[in-house]
């Protein structure tokens, strides 16, 4: 016998629908045994625009790593918060 499945809301947005999915029970809402696997390889994920005030020194610096490594320097801000945010989780683990 099949299960009456719950028809999934509309949601405003994604932060409205992420706080659905962390309360409800997915198998009310989908069947699962007929399910495909996907892949989504050229997902990016969501950013936000920030500004932050540096020292011209440290830009100048940063500047500098990123061009020996041949990235842009603002992506190189997110390559080295990125690791130290990682490693600052580890150690209070």
């Amino acid at each position: 016998m099949m299960k009456k499945l719950k028809k999934i809301p509309k949601f405003k947005t994604e932060n409205e629908e992420r706080k659905f999915w962390t309360k409800a029970d997915s198998t009310e809402y989908v069947d699962w045994a007929k399910a495909k696997r996907i892949n989504f390889s050229n997902l990016k994920p969501s950013t936000k625009t920030i500004s932050i005030r540096l020292p011209e020194h440290l830009i100048d610096g940063l500047k500098m790593l990123a061009n020996k490594r041949d990235v842009p320097y603002q992506s190189l801000i997110k390559i080295i918060l990125n690791e130290r945010i990682d490693q600052e989780l580890r150690n209070r683990i």
